[in-house]
């Protein structure tokens, strides 16, 4: 029910960062259609985002006589126009052997569609990834529903708020070509050969159903998606559809399994920002910062507070209407998260809205 699906915008009192290497000196400029090697084979692009992220890294990796697609970005008249000028430019109008997809928000999913429409290839995903981003998509044309209204009321939205919610839902669908009506299933730890090299399928949860990360010993790359990015923290939302999940916990057992899953020496291919090396101290970094985020929540919870009451605790920045579901969503994963380690409660008043306290 909900159309959050980017980042958030950084942790409150973050420390600093870990060093980190970033090896490239010359990026690829968004839409430009040209790429940089990243490795034999494979190319790093960029396809233009609006906001404030401004791109999405994609892949193309040397599959045979052609390519396959690793990520499209959104479903734009922009990205579209980029796309034609890789093929007539650094993919030197080579075909498109298949779309692999890391998981369904629309930066990553949306151009999908079109991309295995044009080249009749297969779509690779996850399969909780496919369903549910063809379930979103679905929402197009909707009316917010009852469920979703309730849920926003009880983390303590206002009239305006919710008033807006309703105006923009659906809104998911717009940035997505329509799915292929048959897909290529990707299951944890399957490996699979591209070209010349072996790829193995990592997954994790917490900021998409069922996110697949590849990893090639061969070549030294994972390709990261969102599961982790140097300089930005994956959103990690509670949606109305499942308003009682613990997504966070799910996340932090995740970004644990990638690290016992990857070597740190590997090249680290992320969807936003730029390669970089210093896979575990990044994610024990992002790790920490989730637990230092729950511990200072917890202490904001010795008196009663709604899931909007929280963004202090949690975000370095203010929190206007433009990140509100996704800020919402995040503190309500982290409240979710204190809840299930019998940290916090909650209880809903007398006009349906919860408020939390620490136990």
């Amino acid at each position: 029910m909900s159309d959050g699906f980017e980042e958030t915008s950084g942790e409150a009192e973050a420390p600093r960062r870990p060093r980190l290497a970033y090896p490239f000196e010359i990026e690829p400029e968004p839409g430009s259609g040209q790429a940089v090697e990243v490795a034999p084979g494979v190319l790093w692009l960029r396809q233009p985002l609006g906001g404030s992220l401004g791109f999405i890294n994609v892949w193309a990796l040397e599959d045979g006589e052609g390519w396959a697609i690793v990520d499209t970005g959104m479903a734009t008249k922009d990205t579209s126009a980029a796309w034609k000028a890789a093929f007539a430019g650094a993919l030197e109008g080579k075909p498109v052997t298949r779309v692999i997809v890391t998981h369904l928000h629309p930066d990553h999913v949306g151009l999908a569609g079109w991309l295995t429409r044009r080249f009749d290839c297969r779509l690779w995903m996850t399969r909780l990834e496919y369903f549910q981003c063809r379930m979103l998509v679905a929402d197009t044309g909707r009316e917010a529903p009852e469920d979703g209204v309730r849920f926003f009321h009880a983390a303590g939205w206002d009239d305006d708020a919710i008033d807006n919610y309703k105006t923009r839902f659906g809104g998911f669908g717009r940035a997505v070509h329509a799915l292929p009506d048959s897909y290529r299933r990707m299951t944890d730890g399957e490996t699979f050969r591209i070209g010349e090299h072996d790829w193995t399928v990592v997954t994790g949860q917490g900021h998409s159903p069922d996110h697949a990360c590849l990893w090639s010993p061969s070549l030294g790359l994972l390709i990261s998606g969102d599961q982790v990015l140097p300089k930005i923290s994956s959103n990690v939302s509670v949606f109305p559809t499942e308003p009682d999940a613990d997504p966070l916990a799910d996340w932090l057992t995740s970004l644990a399994k990638v690290k016992a899953a990857v070597p740190d020496e590997a090249l680290v291919l992320p969807a936003h920002n730029a390669p970089f090396r210093g896979l575990h101290a990044r994610i024990d970094q992002l790790i920490a910062g989730h637990e230092r985020g729950l511990s200072r929540l917890r202490g904001k919870l010795e008196e009663p507070r709604r899931a909007v009451d929280a963004f202090g605790a949690l975000f370095a920045r203010p929190i206007g209407p433009d990140l509100l579901g996704m800020a919402t969503g995040e503190a309500l994963a982290h409240l979710n998260c204190l809840i299930a380690r019998g940290q916090a409660v909650r209880e809903v008043d007398g006009d349906g809205v919860a408020w939390y306290r620490a136990v």
